[in-house]
């Protein structure tokens, strides 16, 4: 399929979203803001991702359509209200990629992979300075609305690159072990604020240790999440086989469940 093809797609997809927000169209497009059409954003970015991780390219090609639909809104929301064209999104984002890459598009040199993000980094950097956008300090802070696990790993990268990094797993794990002494602590003297505290410190902590051993903690917690359901299920089966509920059941008879689950699932 050419260019000029998919282009025309496009258009036709924004010419849909123009008589849907017509006077004549539909009331609830006619009504959307940016601020109420963001969840949607949100949501069919993480349908898309899910999509992905489930291997299945007739899912994909119909979540990029739809993530491709909550493009062309927006952008003829920003369009309507007389801030800015598809157009112009589309040339900031073209200028931003050859700049970015001048060893494509230009007569830059990269040796390695860690040369090529050094340049990008020293390049975004530039660009954050020209807007005014700096910082006391070095860290890259992500969107706030990135899920915590994918910002914290994030924030823990741009730490690490300024070289402020553990120098080794043994470290990590001593201090794991220390800041669950801490969240005990806080627990026995019933610190509600300080139990949240210890607890966003260990999973931080977990965070760096899943980026050290170059394991996404999001994308581990994602699977722990799918495995906990589908042994939880399996449970539920066997209850049901009985006629029996978890309620019915001492705390050492649901860890022997739990492990007869467990053992289902491997076999």
């Amino acid at each position: 399929m050419d260019d000029t093809h998919n282009m025309q797609k496009f258009n036709d997809l924004i010419a849909i979203v123009n008589r849907l927000r017509a006077p004549n169209g539909c009331p609830w497009d006619q009504k959307q803001t940016p601020q109420s059409f963001k969840p949607y954003i949100i949501e069919e970015a993480h349908e898309l991702a899910e999509a992905i991780d489930l291997d299945d390219p007739r899912h994909v090609r119909e979540e990029l359509g739809d993530m491709l639909f909550q493009v062309a809104f927006l952008g003829c929301l920003y369009n309507d209200a007389g801030h800015f064209t598809l157009d112009d999104a589309l040339a900031t984002i073209i200028d931003k990629m050859i700049r970015r890459h001048p060893h494509v598009f230009g007569d830059s040199e990269v040796a390695s992979e860690e040369a090529l993000r050094s340049q990008w980094n020293a390049i975004k950097a530039r660009e954050n300075q020209d807007k005014g956008k700096t910082r006391d300090n070095s860290l890259t802070l992500p969107p706030a609305s990135l899920p915590a696990l994918r910002r914290a790993q994030r924030v823990s990268e741009s730490a690490a690159r300024a070289g402020f990094e553990w120098p080794d797993l043994e470290n990590v794990f001593s201090k794991i072990e220390e800041e669950i002494a801490e969240c005990r602590e806080a627990i026995a003297q019933q610190n509600k604020a300080g139990i949240s505290e210890e607890i966003g410190d260990i999973l931080f902590l977990l965070v760096n240790l899943g980026r050290l051993t170059k394991t996404n903690t999001e994308e581990a917690l994602q699977a722990a999440i799918a495995k906990f359901d589908g042994r939880f299920t399996a449970m539920e089966r066997h209850l049901q086989a009985e006629g029996k509920q978890f309620a019915d059941l001492d705390f050492d008879a649901l860890i022997a469940l739990w492990r007869r689950s467990k053992e289902d699932s491997r076999s």
